[in-house]
């Protein structure tokens, strides 16, 4: 059985709060607006196949994703991420470890105008984290691995 002292305890909280901001981030914003304040400076960030290796890549990945999308005849699509089985796991005070699955609904893909769509992929997500000189916990890396995707 995991046990936390009272400081882990919050940290675990704000720590799942800052992966549940990043997934609202990537559903409501396409990681637009406000993905730059959940991840450090140095963040590495394995989207699209290639390793980002600070913030400024990753931002600058969503701006050129979306316009790609926008520039489609479909027009960019809906999605959204759920979250389950996330666990923390502390490596001292100001660094964490997460792990998830991650089942990501999409209608990219699909005919377009269709009002439904089934899950487009599954993936095992780890995540590290680390608390800043503020006190607030950001990503410091991002990778996943698929574990089912629809063809």
């Amino acid at each position: 059985m995991v046990k936390f002292d009272l400081e882990q305890a919050a940290s675990a909280i704000a720590i799942q709060q800052l992966v549940h901001e990043w997934a609202h981030e990537l559903d409501v914003n396409n990681g637009l607006v406000g993905m730059g304040e959940l991840l450090v400076e140095d963040v590495r960030y394995n989207v699209g196949g290639t390793v980002r290796q600070n913030r400024d890549e990753v931002l600058q990945f969503y701006k050129d994703r979306y316009a790609r999308l926008e520039a489609t005849e479909e027009g960019v699509p809906f999605h959204r991420h759920t979250l389950h089985n996330l666990r923390v796991d502390f490596g001292g005070a100001d660094s964490a470890t997460i792990d998830f699955g991650l089942a990501y609904f999409t209608t990219a893909g699909v005919a377009a105008k269709q009002e439904q769509t089934d899950t487009a992929l599954v993936a095992d997500v780890h995540m590290e984290v680390r608390r800043d000189e503020e006190g607030e916990w950001r990503i410091s890396l991002f990778d996943s691995a698929p574990t089912f995707r629809r063809v």
